[in-house]
């Protein structure tokens, strides 16, 4: 049974969003480890239930986000959301279509402004959940999507060629997103994967044209190889990388991140929850269904999972230090990498959505970062992050001319 409803009229009216929010942050709450968690209704009931034993404010009543960040020179909500899970393909079915869009509006209530799709999660299909829930509130928020795969733009299946950055596809594939997105503009548009095959200042020539057009604003690129980054900034210059970041994968930390530094550009971390295992609801009992991706991936292993347990007990343990949940632990770490770091957690589920939106509350002292930062660096994570063709396109230079 979902716990996100809709009315007859196929979505919630803003006092029935507010009544599903209420339901949402109790349920989130309930998730806390150690017993620490209390409902927002609680907490106001009893203001001082609303702190830890070591006095720190509670996380758990968050409901609006409030925070922003900049990527470049875009402003977003310091915590995003991602979609690639709201079509259902990636972990298994969703309740409905209907309740995704109720979710993605309920977020924009809530603070979130900040959304990151792309033509091929469906494909096409998680841009045009991303559009539908939209309507009425585009000027609010800010799109990211992608492009690079061998996608046919009239009928969503996939090419031979796996990857295709060929000037004339991007546009195809530019002028596809925004019909879908119901818009007139994409705020982030990146390249998904780096194309062997295409020297990225032919890329990066092509979205300035598009950036001229006004069809584009900011541009940048995902799991690209660190001179491609260098050659495509010369062209025009990068808003945001977009790598996979977590505790539970955390390569960018001496690679790509240092080169953001030096350039001036924004992260934004996928899969900043490690697909799921730093929320700790997984387990070396879990079993996932058939069709889920993570059924692919090597760390998730029986025998990986059992031996990468004492990262979830390290964040068990800060959870309970906090009065938080392991999932907020995990974003607020992320977040207090880097100031222009903004993570983009995929959800199906309210319960979540509220959870992940508390992430704002959670604060380290200098003193806790540092500790936090020395115990994670010290649990050595076993298992590849991705299935092998896929790593296979990740950190690859683009050829030159």
């Amino acid at each position: 049974m979902s716990d996100i409803d809709n009315t007859a009229t196929g979505g919630p009216t803003g006092s029935s969003r507010r009544r599903l929010l209420a339901g949402a942050a109790g349920l989130a709450a309930a998730s806390a480890v150690g017993g620490w968690a209390v409902s927002s209704a609680q907490a106001q009931a009893d203001p001082r239930r609303n702190t830890t034993a070591g006095g720190s404010r509670r996380v758990t009543d968050a409901v609006t986000q409030r925070g922003q960040r900049r990527l470049g020179t875009l402003k977003v909500s310091s915590l995003g959301m991602g979609t690639q899970t709201l079509p259902g393909t990636l972990y298994g079915p969703v309740t409905s279509r209907n309740d995704m869009v109720t979710l993605i509006r309920t977020a924009v209530d809530q603070g979130v402004t900040s959304f990151d799709t792309a033509e091929a999660y469906g494909p096409f299909e998680a841009e045009s959940i991303l559009g539908d829930s939209l309507r009425g509130v585009r000027d609010k928020v800010t799109i990211t999507s992608k492009f690079g795969y061998d996608i046919d733009p009239a009928t969503g299946t996939f090419g031979p060629a796996v990857l295709n950055s060929r000037p004339a596809h991007i546009r195809a594939a530019v002028d596809g997103m925004l019909k879908r997105l119901r818009t007139d503009r994409i705020d982030l548009l990146l390249q998904h994967r780096v194309d062997p095959a295409v020297p990225i200042e032919d890329v990066a020539g092509t979205v300035k044209d598009l950036i001229r057009q006004g069809k584009v604003l900011h541009w940048g690129l995902s799991e690209p190889g660190l001179n491609t980054i260098r050659r495509a900034h010369a062209v025009q210059p990068l808003t945001a990388i977009e790598n996979e970041y977590s505790m539970i994968w955390r390569g960018p930390k001496t690679s790509v991140l240092p080169l953001c530094d030096e350039l001036g550009i924004g992260f934004i971390p996928f899969s900043p929850l490690g697909a799921g295992f730093t929320t700790g609801t997984i387990s070396p009992y879990t079993r996932f269904t058939a069709g889920d991706f993570r059924t692919q991936v090597p760390r998730n292993s029986a025998a990986n999972m059992a031996a990468n347990m004492p990262l979830v007990q390290l964040l068990q343990d800060w959870a309970v230090r906090k009065g938080a949940t392991p999932t907020q632990i995990s974003l607020a770490w992320l977040m207090a990498q880097r100031p222009y770091i903004v993570a983009i957690p995929s959800t199906t589920r309210l319960s979540h959505l509220i959870e992940n939106i508390g992430t704002e509350q959670v604060t380290f002292t200098p003193t806790e970062i540092t500790q936090l930062n020395a115990a994670v660096a010290a649990i050595t994570i076993h298992g590849a992050r991705l299935p092998q063709a896929a790593l296979d396109m990740t950190g690859v230079e683009a050829p030159t001319r």
